[in-house]
């Protein structure tokens, strides 16, 4: 089976299995705080070509018109039931739509905001984007408590591209070089480990 046959697969069996869900946490955001249920921001993607993610929208409407790019800790622009859905990544669910769209690959890279791509060394950067990015990875599993360590941080957004983003990238570009469909069904098993401890 090839990566885009595995792809859609997982992406329409996920929406299906999951709908029952997708329609209650819609549902739970809209009781909650105004504003739309989807979060749509710009990413990078395969080769550097621009799409709008999915996301179920965690955090108040004016969010990034409000605070930094990056979320950090206890941040109060996240509304009560965006709290509970990142704790458990159920945001990151709508993102088989991607998958499905053709910008999204279930394993592969996370895709960045521009301005953080901006920040990749050149010869990164082609190895990075030379694959669909993904709702999971291995450098996604790894850094699973981002938003704990850029708490941490005096300057979040400095850590992030200083220390955190340098690191994501070792691991994203050594995926793009060497994954299998045998290495993506082991991040799939992994990350729905994840999942289910929190």
């Amino acid at each position: 089976m090839g990566k885009r046959a595995f792809d859609l697969l997982l992406s329409a069996l996920g929406l299906l299995v999951l709908a029952p869900l997708l329609l209650l946490v819609a549902l739970a955001i809209k009781l909650d705080s105004p504003g739309p249920v989807f979060f749509r921001q710009q990413r990078v993607g395969l080769h550097g070509r621009l799409f709008r993610i999915h996301k179920f929208r965690t955090m108040r409407v004016d969010a990034e018109a409000v605070g930094p790019q990056v979320t950090v800790g206890i941040d109060p622009r996240i509304t009560r039931v965006g709290r509970w859905l990142r704790g458990r990544r159920v945001d990151e669910f709508p993102q088989l739509i991607d998958v499905l769209l053709g910008d999204m690959s279930v394993v592969g890279p996370r895709p960045e905001v521009p301005r953080f791509v901006e920040h990749y060394p050149e010869a990164m950067r082609a190895r990075v984007l030379s694959v669909r990015p993904g709702i999971t990875d291995p450098a996604a599993l790894a850094f699973k408590d981002e938003a704990a360590l850029l708490a941490a941080a005096a300057d979040p957004e400095r850590e992030y591209v200083q220390v955190i983003l340098p690191r994501k990238l070792a691991r994203q570009a050594e995926y793009a070089e060497h994954a299998t469909l045998g290495s993506d069904l082991r991040v799939v098993a992994r990350t729905l480990r994840v999942l289910l401890a929190r």
